[in-house]
């Protein structure tokens, strides 16, 4: 399962479905739907939040908005609580989640890797990529890679 902090906009075709399947499990999982990857390492900044469920239901609404301006039809209705993310202090939706520099970089490094092998002409157009989005979802914040990723 990996719940990408970067911006969807990087993932090619088979990341982004991937991304939605894994997030879509990511909320089975959350939600007290299913009994496997309950301690999936991934799940440990959502489960932080103060509602877990509408944190991972923001993080697939971005990834509704990513494949819809693709052409491709991500069924909304499988999102449990489909938020949007807070851009302001006040404003409706789930704020934000902190991750670090560190986190982001490890993350690029990973992508681009598979990139190289699956999608030569994406990894092409993004090899020389000097700032990294981040996913809606999250906000950059100085540190090195998260305790609770695998590295």
């Amino acid at each position: 399962m990996r719940l990408w902090s970067l911006h969807p906009g990087y993932l090619d075709r088979q990341g982004l479905v991937a991304c939605w399947r894994e997030s879509l499990l990511a909320q089975a999982v959350l939600a007290g739907r299913t009994r496997g990857y309950r301690r999936h390492s991934q799940l440990i900044r959502l489960r932080a939040t103060a509602d877990p469920v509408a944190a991972v239901g923001a993080y697939l609404v971005v990834l509704v908005g990513e494949a819809d301006s693709r052409g491709y039809r991500f069924d909304v209705t499988r999102i449990d609580r489909p938020v949007p993310v807070a851009r302001e202090p006040g404003e409706v939706g789930v704020p934000p989640l902190p991750v670090t520099e560190g986190q982001v970089a490890h993350e690029w490094g990973h992508l681009l890797a598979k990139l190289a092998v699956r999608s030569p002409d994406r990894y092409a157009a993004l090899v020389d990529t000097a700032v990294v989005d981040v996913h809606p979802l999250f906000r950059r914040v100085p540190g090195p890679v998260e305790a609770w990723e695998r590295t």
